[in-house]
């Protein structure tokens, strides 16, 4: 039974994603945004105007102080999100934050740390994870009515041009902290993950085929799944024609979903081998759809802080596609080789950052 509590929440950074979060949380009846902070005051009174947002802030730690709120919704680029959270979690409040949850797994760490010590909940966003469609494939995975997961692919095949490069922050190690893996490829590794569960090793190697970059424009990987899956990974900025796609191949059948940015029924399909038609009668999706979206997460999300349960599927594990990311650059930086989560987790340089050799192949 759901408390009588009202959430009240407050949101960092007005880019373009806070706009999702600001519709979710008014579609979620126990919830209140309260305040916005930006560092233009401008851009925060803007933002407060057009939601209805009481209080607007050019200071983080002043919006802390003086609302109390319970949940920070934390919509800034990875570089602060430490620092934000920490911040956050000081002030006795959950913390959702946006994808990618830092910059680097050491900074995760940090925060994952201050929120088990002030016994607070880190929740991150990946939408991608949402929708009755995503919830009923896993399901049937998790059950085995499919039989053993086999061979998988992973694509984020999008486009970027020259003038989304131009863009001074973009492309940089430094400021960015990553290429297209890091900034595109996680949601659907990510996705694949929650499908699969964890990982075993990861092969991976970057590439600059076409920007003007430091990070790579593409990257390709090899995941190898603890059940014994395997995965064939292509990560790109310079497809034209976009798409996201996952195929899952089991002992009984073929899952897949082929989208772009969101998915519902429709970009779902399972096809059973042979044999095994008389089955597939069972695996039909509910008739109620809900497509992924930030408004399923944030719901999800709340109704756990209000009920004092552990956060759902879709918001828990957040280190998890973030270690395949790191994993990938890790490879990277050996030639190719392989990467295991134990190396992972005593890597001498890529838990502090992603930074690698990319192989340059531009005419």
């Amino acid at each position: 039974m759901t408390s009588e509590k009202t959430l009240r929440a407050v949101l960092v950074g007005t880019g373009a994603v806070a706009n999702a979060h600001a519709r979710a949380v008014d579609a979620y009846p126990r919830a209140e945004l309260v305040a916005v902070a930006d560092l233009s005051h401008e851009k925060a009174r803007e933002f407060a105007s057009r939601y209805g947002i009481a209080a607007a802030y050019d200071d983080l730690d002043a919006m802390l102080a003086e609302e109390r709120p319970d949940v920070v919704l934390v919509c800034t680029p990875p570089g602060p999100h430490r620092a934000q959270t920490l911040a956050a979690f000081a002030s006795g409040a959950h913390v959702i934050v946006e994808k990618p949850p830092a910059p680097s797994l050491d900074e995760l760490d940090d925060m994952r740390a201050a929120a088990a010590a002030a016994d607070r909940e880190l929740a991150v966003v990946f939408q991608q994870r949402t929708g009755t469609a995503a919830a009923h494939v896993r399901a049937l995975l998790q059950s085995g009515a499919l039989g053993r997961p086999l061979v998988a692919m992973c694509q984020t095949l999008w486009f970027r041009d020259a003038e989304y490069f131009a863009v001074p922050w973009r492309g940089r190690w430094e400021t960015e902290g990553g290429g297209t893996t890091l900034g595109h490829g996680i949601h659907q590794l990510d996705l694949l993950a929650h499908l699969l569960g964890d990982w075993a090793s990861v092969q991976g190697r970057l590439w600059r085929l076409d920007r003007e970059t430091e990070t790579e424009d593409a990257s390709t990987a090899t995941i190898l799944f603890e059940q014994g899956a395997v995965a064939q990974v292509i990560t790109s900025a310079v497809s034209p024609r976009e798409t996201s796609s996952i195929r899952i191949d089991t002992q009984k059948a073929t899952v897949t979903v082929d989208h772009l940015y969101g998915h519902g029924h429709d970009d779902w399909r399972i096809t059973p081998a042979p044999g095994f038609e008389a089955e597939a009668e069972g695996w039909g999706f509910p008739e109620s759809e809900e497509r992924s979206d930030h408004e399923p997460l944030l719901r999800d999300v709340f109704d756990a802080l209000l009920d004092g349960r552990p956060l759902p599927p879709t918001a828990d594990a957040p280190a998890r596609s973030l270690e395949l990311v790191a994993a990938i650059y890790a490879s990277a930086a050996a030639d190719g080789a392989v990467i295991t989560p134990s190396d992972l987790a005593r890597h001498p340089t890529h838990r502090a950052g992603f930074e690698s050799p990319v192989t340059d192949l531009r005419r």
